[in-house]
């Protein structure tokens, strides 16, 4: 199944497949056994952090899978609590221990923190830009970054993000966001793809599902694919995860596609943080 995969080339020359599995939510002890399930079905991109506490079960998973370390795509992110330069040095090591490998294909700034460290988030990125200069971080981006803070990092910085990890799901497109992604040659990457079940009762969608013959969740995912965007939905059942990965063999027409597209609520449609204002920290 995972040559079915669509790969998505970054703005660096590598590339990531279109499709993951994420593993946000997924308690600690369970981590391993999900990303087991997701391997064993074809998944070989893998989405983690630092603040879901769950970065060793992705690593278990992937050392017992057998396969060469160079098959797996696997993303980090860093802790809102370790912006400082040397925590985030010292976080990273953390990661790529608790990882069991000597480098992540991707590594993001979680959130931009802007009224924390005194709005520096620069100084972060710049840090991160030690980890990709290494090889350790083999591409580097950002996650939850807003067009300005974006704008900002490409005047006082010299990599541009890989990718830009941002809430879109039928109920949020967030186009403004994707637009500057896309001209500036940075990859979206939808987290909350289906608003986290919000929009699969949603009657256009189910309508569709049903003249397709899918599902209103493989619509949704067919619908972010078609848009460009990369996804990674995350299920801890096994026939869950298979479906989200059955979105390969149908397409939505250009009707439909401006159906799904019509249903954005704009910032009423957000079910995550802003990221202007998102201030938590968690305790360690």
């Amino acid at each position: 199944m995972s040559s079915g995969i669509p790969d998505i080339t970054l703005n660096d020359g590598r590339t990531i497949p279109q499709l993951g599995f994420g593993v946000f939510q997924v308690p600690p002890a369970e981590t391993r056994a999900a990303v087991e399930t997701a391997i064993e079905i074809g998944y070989r991109h893998i989405d983690t952090a630092q603040m879901y506490r769950n970065e060793q079960g992705v690593g278990e998973a992937v050392a017992a899978s057998g396969l060469d370390r160079s098959e797996f795509f696997l993303t980090s992110k860093l802790n809102n609590g370790y912006h400082l330069p040397e925590d985030a040095r010292k976080a990273f090591d953390r990661t790529l221990e608790a990882l069991g490998s000597d480098y992540v294909d991707l590594f993001l700034i979680h959130w931009p923190l802007p009224t924390l460290y005194n709005g520096d988030f620069v100084q972060t990125w710049k840090t991160l830009e030690e980890f990709y200069r290494s090889g350790r971080a083999r591409s580097i981006g950002v996650s939850n970054f807003t067009p300005h803070q974006l704008r900002r990092l490409r005047a006082e910085t010299e990599i541009r993000p890989a990718v830009n990890q941002i809430e879109v799901h039928p109920f949020f497109t967030n186009e403004e966001t994707r637009t500057y992604n896309s001209e500036n040659e940075i990859a979206t990457e939808a987290y909350s793809p289906i608003a986290q079940g919000e929009v699969l009762t949603d009657p256009a969608i189910e309508a569709i599902a049903r003249e397709v013959g899918k599902s209103p969740a493989q619509v949704v995912l067919r619908w972010h694919i078609q848009r460009g965007d990369i996804i990674f939905p995350k299920s801890k059942t096994k026939a869950r995860v298979e479906e989200n990965a059955a979105i390969f063999d149908f397409e939505l027409d250009e009707p439909s596609m401006a159906t799904i597209n019509s249903l954005d609520k704009g910032e009423k449609g957000r079910t995550g943080a802003n990221p202007d204002t998102m201030a938590w920290i968690p305790e360690n």
